[in-house]
């Protein structure tokens, strides 16, 4: 037995060893030898997703002149989160996301959703800028008008109300419908009412403005366009495998072209990496001492979708309930109407599933890779302090497809287990962050990184990252270039974004006025608020935009 005890021991220390050698391993890249006559180029985008295709079609448009260049290490851009089938393509706008507000010494704080609200904004202005200028096709390829719905039954109805009494009485959400009359949710949503027991106490609130997003089509889109202008280079199948810094304070970014193993090299000035979970790695490799305060874990999100015609001709709005007591920030179950290539789903979710991988085509090695002696205690931290979200993660991998059935229920009472399939989205990766006085704090929404020099930027997180995605690229302009935002930019950053460096939530006419020229131009249904359009130019009565 001591014998046997003794080994024990051994083959502990020698893992303990292997394991103190591997976190305090190197995490940043060796420095790369360039010839002092190498190409610099102005911009490297890492990643072929919403986010890189945003900036790079901001930073065409601002400055036509510099070279840009994007790695993708798929085949094809905006295969990750982007793509239509990864993610719930919800244009959030904070109307139905009910853990965008909270109760707080019995006061409803609305901040979150005014926020997202307005950030949107921005989103379908600058969307709207781009179709107009040919970069964005035909809008009904890329957003749809769908109506958002927060739907809500028994002890939750009284929460409902407070929701809706709070936001009505901001701007933003003018032309918000309340009711507790289950015939008329019936007529805004059949599908969730069909099958409830009529005694059953209900509430909805309806914003007609609301969409449904590709944002795998607008990352092709605007991405095709780039590709076609002198001064952009797209390489596909390329993966980055290192990133230093130069003497000169330029950056190199080493690559693998992934059909054919060689590996290649680029210097640039600056450096955006949008490679969604990734990040976190990539940003490491440079070496840069803000880096290390970053961890991340991954989540994957599995749906419920059905085609069937006689169901999604019965769901004709996004429709958000409430998180069960207890459930994390993201949890929010929610039933959607999509569009994707023109065909109608129908999308039920999401529910978590844990893998180790950062990307959906990543690797298991992901989680290990990124773990290193800067982050290892913060995310064994986090651990600790949110039992609550582990227990929900591992009952959410423990269901079966009859217990995810069993939730549609609840918003689809009718539902039949054979018109629906499981659907595989997206991986994201919450992020782990030290802060000052504590040894980390989990973030469950997008966080925009910033080199002290603004040379080296990333973005970081998960929801509402797409829908927001010119807003975020936005602040990343001033923070990387403020000098040109400032200066020679800010014109033009003004005929991209109509309303930029003003409030739109205070503001009721500069917002009817910035609705009436997105929901015209993107195809959405939008009706100018009386008071609101009485002091707008040019706006007489109400509108109701091409719905294709």
């Amino acid at each position: 037995m001591k014998k046997f005890l003794k080994y024990l021991l051994i083959i502990f220390i020698i893992i303990l060893i292997i394991g103190l050698i591997f976190l305090f391993r190197p995490i940043a890249s060796k420095q790369v030898t360039t010839q002092a006559d190498d190409q610099v180029v102005d911009v490297v985008l890492i990643g072929g997703g919403i986010m890189s295709a945003t900036l790079g079609t901001y930073l065409n448009e601002l400055e036509p002149n510099w070279k840009i260049q994007m790695y993708e290490r798929l085949d094809q851009v905006g295969q990750e989160s982007s793509n239509g089938l990864n993610n719930a393509g919800t244009g959030h706008s904070g109307f139905m996301e009910m853990n965008y507000t909270s109760l707080k010494d019995g006061k409803m704080d609305i901040t979150k959703a005014v926020d997202t609200a307005s950030q949107f904004e921005v989103t379908k202005q600058f969307w709207a800028h781009q179709v107009q200028r040919g970069v964005l096709g035909t809008p009904n390829t890329f957003i749809n008008p769908v109506p958002h719905i927060a739907f809500v039954w028994g002890d939750n109805v009284d929460f409902r109300k407070k929701r809706y009494d709070a936001m009505i009485q901001n701007p933003m959400f003018q032309g918000m419908t309340y009711t507790e009359d289950a015939n008329v949710i019936r007529e805004w949503a059949p599908l969730v009412m069909n099958g409830r027991t009529p005694s059953e106490k209900v509430a909805a609130t309806k914003m007609d403005i609301g969409s449904d997003v590709n944002y795998g089509a607008i990352t092709t889109q605007m991405v095709g366009y780039l590709n076609k202008q002198p001064n952009f280079k797209l390489s596909t199948s390329s993966e980055v495998t290192g990133i230093s810094r130069n003497d000169d304070k330029t950056w190199t970014v080493t690559y693998k072209d992934l059909k054919s193993n060689q590996e290649s090299h680029v210097k640039t000035k600056f450096l955006f990496i949008g490679a969604g979970g990734a990040a976190v790695r990539l940003l490491q490799m440079t070496g840069l001492e803000e880096t290390k305060q970053y961890a991340g874990f991954p989540i994957g999100g599995i749906f419920l979708m059905t085609d069937n015609p006689q169901v999604t001709a019965q769901h004709p709005a996004k429709v958000y309930g409430k998180p069960e007591l207890g459930a994390p920030p993201m949890s929010v179950p929610h039933i959607d109407t999509r569009y994707i290539d023109g065909k109608k789903y129908v999308l039920f979710g999401p529910f978590a599933t844990y893998s180790n991988k950062f990307l959906k085509n990543g690797s298991q090695f992901d989680l290990i890779d990124a773990t290193n002696k800067n982050n290892v205690i913060p995310m064994a931290t986090i651990g600790l302090e949110n039992l609550d979200l582990v227990n929900y993660l591992v009952s959410q991998v423990a269901m079966s497809k009859e217990d995810q059935f069993n939730e549609l229920k609840k918003y689809y009472p009718d539902a039949k287990i054979e018109d629906w399939k499981l659907n595989q989205g997206g991986q994201r990766v919450q992020i782990i962050k030290k802060v000052p006085g504590k040894d980390a704090t989990l973030q469950f929404g997008t966080e925009l990184f910033a080199s002290k020099d603004g040379s080296v930027t990333a973005l970081l997180g998960a929801s509402p990252g797409a829908s927001t995605s010119p807003y975020i690229m936005l602040n990343l302009l001033e923070k990387a270039f403020p000098n040109q935002v400032a200066g020679e930019w800010n014109q033009k950053l003004h005929q991209m974004v109509r309303s930029y460096e003003q409030d739109l939530s205070t503001n009721p006419a500069l917002l009817d006025q910035v609705r009436i020229y997105t929901s015209n131009t993107l195809g959405l249904k939008y009706s100018p608020t009386r008071a609101a359009a009485n002091d707008a130019q040019n706006v007489n009565q109400p509108v109701l935009a091409n719905t294709h």
